[in-house]
């Protein structure tokens, strides 16, 4: 059964109500706090499905990329989105990565200040 959003004219509550598609527009909805039957459906967010290829296309736009070299912010918000776009688990190092990228701090500063970053990368041994 889908779940509707609606708040209530009266108090303001938020409230979520499961109807089926027979029962939308035809079953009178009151509010879960106050009982009121002056309510509005509330409009969510809509989330749309990517393909990973379409997902990493978007990440891979040339004008996105541009001037990202000399603008560690821009890099940080890039790095950022395509940890959430990927959606797989990242090394807890980078997060501090991203942080210190978006706080403007360049990608020479960060790997001094942190140069066991990366060294296992390449081997499963660590060797």
């Amino acid at each position: 059964m889908p779940t509707y959003d609606f708040i209530c004219l009266s108090c303001n509550e938020r409230f979520d109500v499961f109807l089926t598609f027979n029962e939308y527009g035809k079953k009178r909805v009151t509010c879960t706090s106050c009982g009121s039957d002056k309510v509005r459906r509330r409009m969510t967010k809509v989330r749309l499905a990517k393909s990973e290829e379409s997902r990493m296309e978007s990440l891979m736009d040339p004008s996105a990329l541009e001037g990202m070299e000399d603008d560690p912010r821009a890099m940080g918000r890039m790095m950022r989105k395509m940890k959430k776009e990927v959606g797989e688990e990242m090394p807890p190092e980078f997060d501090d990565v991203v942080d210190r990228l978006e706080a403007g701090q360049s990608p020479e500063d960060i790997e001094s200040a942190m140069p066991d970053l990366g060294a296992d990368a390449g081997s499963e041994d660590g060797v």
